[in-house]
C-alpha cells in the first residue's frame, strides 16, 4: 500500500495535501500536542503527511514498503528516519509510541493482522490516527465528475472513503480501543492540467489502459474548461479523520 499520493492509491479524489486544520483535529481528539510526540507515520509513501508531522514538531519515523516510494522519500526528506515495512507486520518495538497515523494507506492492510499490530505497537492512552481526503460530493462540479468517471469506468471504480469499514473493524476490538470522528473540509485551486494529472495518476485509470485513460482525460478537458473557463480547478475535499485511542 502507499500513501494517498501516490499513484497506486485508488480514490480518485485522493488530494495531494491536507489542511492545517486536520492536523489541529489530530491533536484535538487525541488529547495531546503534536510537538515533541513520538509518532510513526505508516505507508508514508513519498512524505506528504510526513512532512506535516515533521514540521509540526512531531518526532516522527516513515514506515513504507515499496521501494520506489521510499527512494523518493529520501530525496525530499532526507533529515527524517525511513524504516521499511508495512502495517501488517509493523517494524516497531512493543508499547513504544503514542501515536501511529495512516494517511489514506489503512485500507491497504488486513484488519486482522493490522488492527492487533496497532494494539502492540501503542502505549495504552496511545492513538491509533486514520485519514482519507474524499470529494465532496456535495459541490456539483464534484458529483458530475463522479458520475462520468462511473459511467465511463464502471459503478465499482469510486471509492470515497474506506472510513466506515475501518471503523467497524476497529468498533470489533472495542475492549482496546475508544473511537472519535472528524470531517474537515477544505479546498484549494489548482492548473487544469495539475487537476487531470493528479486524477489520471490514479490506479482506475492506470488498471483500465492508456488508451481508455486518455479518452476520458480528454473529455474531462472540455467538461472542466466549461466549468473552469480561466483553466483553474477549485478542488473541494472532505478529510475523514478516525482516531482509535487505546485503552
Amino acid at each position: 500500500y502507499t500513501q494517498g499520493g501516490a499513484a497506486t492509491a485508488s480514490d480518485v479524489y485522493k488530494g495531494r495535501s491536507y489542511p492545517p486544520a486536520l492536523l489541529d483535529a489530530v491533536e484535538n481528539l487525541a488529547g495531546r500536542p503534536l510537538r515533541g510526540a513520538r509518532v510513526a507515520d505508516v505507508g508514508a509513501g513519498t512524505g506528504i503527511a510526513t512532512a506535516l508531522l515533521h514540521a509540526r514538531g512531531a518526532d516522527v519515523v516513515a514506515v513504507e514498503p515499496g521501494a520506489g516510494m521510499a527512494a523518493e522519500f529520501r530525496r525530499s526528506l532526507p533529515g527524517v528516519p525511513l524504516v521499511r515495512g508495512d502495517g501488517n507486520r509493523l517494524p516497531l518495538a512493543t508499547a513504544s509510541l503514542p501515536l501511529l497515523t495512516y494517511a489514506q494507506s489503512w485500507h491497504w492492510t488486513d484488519p486482522a493482522r493490522s488492527v492487533p499490530e496497532a494494539v502492540r505497537v501503542l502505549r495504552p492512552g496511545g492513538a491509533l490516527v486514520l485519514w482519507w481526503n474524499t470529494g465532496a460530493l456535495d459541490v456539483p462540479w464534484v458529483a458530475d465528475q463522479a458520475r462520468r468517471v462511473e459511467r465511463h469506468f464502471g459503478p465499482d471504480s469510486l471509492v470515497a472513503t474506506n472510513g466506515d469499514a475501518s471503523g467497524a473493524a476497529l468498533a470489533g476490538r472495542s475492549g482496546h480501543f475508544a473511537l472519535a470522528r472528524h470531517t474537515v473540509r477544505w479546498s484549494r485551486r489548482v492548473p487544469l492540467d495539475t487537476h487531470l494529472a493528479n486524477l489520471g495518476s490514479h490506479s482506475v485509470f492506470l488498471v483500465h489502459g492508456e488508451a481508455s485513460a486518455t479518452a476520458f482525460l480528454t473529455a474531462e478537458r472540455r467538461h472542466l474548461r466549461a466549468v473552469f473557463p480561466d483553466g483553474v480547478v477549485e478542488e473541494t475535499y472532505d478529510v475523514d479523520l478516525l482516531i482509535a485511542t487505546r485503552s
